[in-house]
């Protein structure tokens, strides 16, 4: 066993507490469980519209204040829990996937209140370094609340709209130490994965076979997307729910690579920064085509069952890309809303 493999679970102990002293937060404390457990040169990378912050401070007036304003009773249910190295620097993550749970009692960025019990799912990226959270990605889906609340600012969506479910296997929250062969042989398997859809960005081929993608993937696999795209299941319907639409509505795609991809277990993950640049030439999501190329910040958790991927959880930042092209999802869900 590594030294790295050592600290991780360490770190996973400081990311359990860190989680534990959040629940127990209110829009007053929260602040000072922030300035606990991070570093003086903390960096946050939020979706829109929180963007990046840097320092305790400014994450909690961004972000957790005015969300714990308006949610209340907050729960985290976790439903991958996981730790490695970055094969991009080296650096030591922690991620958590799944959902806060709570009662939208208040408004929140003009989303109406329900007084009824909520999800925000989310997937976050936690940097440790000297015993301290130094860096965070962190994507949550609004669009998705915005649907729990009744208002949906988009299209109908090809996907399923529904409560994303853990892994089936239900063993997604490895808070023992993982072996590193199974590590290493997940991760070579995403990255034959990602292989293969670069060549396929290469060759301009947008509908591709369902053997192309049988070559890492189950025939039965699961995605679930964000809300605004949905979930999918079996490769045949993947292809025709959002990889066909995907691919031939976007051209001009250029991978800009991940601040983080790492592998424990059997399960792996990655975010990027953005991930991918790209034109919606051919209109997506429902919208019109136009001619302007935007990021799109993706975060991408695997399950590997066997010799191939079994499932993939899917964060993407759509209202930060739709803004990008002139859409404020935003304000378009206030207007209907009439908040």
């Amino acid at each position: 066993m590594s030294d790295h493999q050592d600290n991780y679970q360490d770190h996973k102990a400081l990311v359990l507490d860190y989680y534990r002293a959040l629940e127990d937060a209110t829009a007053e404390t929260v602040g000072a469980v922030l300035a606990q457990y991070t570093s003086d040169d903390y960096q946050w990378f939020g979706v829109h519209p929180f963007h990046e912050q840097r320092g305790s401070e400014a994450v909690a007036e961004v972000f957790w204040k005015p969300f714990y304003r308006a949610w209340s009773d907050v729960q985290r249910r976790q439903d991958i829990f996981m730790a490695g190295t970055s094969e991009i620097d080296g650096a030591q993550w922690v991620t958590s996937m799944g959902h806060l749970m709570g009662l939208l009692d208040q408004p929140w960025l003009g989303i109406p209140a329900t007084r009824r019990l909520a999800l925000l799912r989310y997937a976050d990226f936690n940097c440790i370094r000297n015993g301290r959270i130094c860096r965070t990605g962190f994507f949550c889906d609004l669009i998705g609340v915005m649907q729990q609340a009744g208002v949906n600012p988009l299209p109908p969506q090809t996907g399923a709209a529904f409560v994303c479910p853990g892994p089936r296997t239900q063993d997604g929250l490895l808070y023992e130490q993982q072996d590193a062969g199974a590590s290493a042989q997940t991760l070579a398997l995403v990255n034959r994965m990602i292989g293969d859809l670069s060549e396929l960005n290469l060759s301009g081929d947008d509908r591709c076979p369902p053997e192309y993608l049988a070559r890492t993937w189950h025939k039965d696999m699961c995605w679930y997307g964000p809300a605004g795209i949905g979930a999918t299941y079996t490769i045949p319907r993947y292809q025709a729910q959002h990889q066909y639409p995907f691919r031939q509505g976007l051209t001009g795609k250029t991978y800009n690579g991940h601040v983080c991809r790492f592998a424990e277990g059997n399960y792996a993950g990655f975010f990027g920064w953005p991930n991918l640049t790209n034109t919606a030439s051919g209109g997506f999501l429902g919208l019109p085509g136009n001619d302007v190329q935007a990021d799109m910040r993706v975060v991408d958790i695997y399950r590997r069952q066997g010799d191939k991927l079994a499932e993939n959880w899917v964060l993407i930042d759509l209202p930060y890309w739709l803004q990008q092209q002139g859409l404020d999802i935003l304000a378009r869900m206030r207007a209907l809303a009439g908040t």
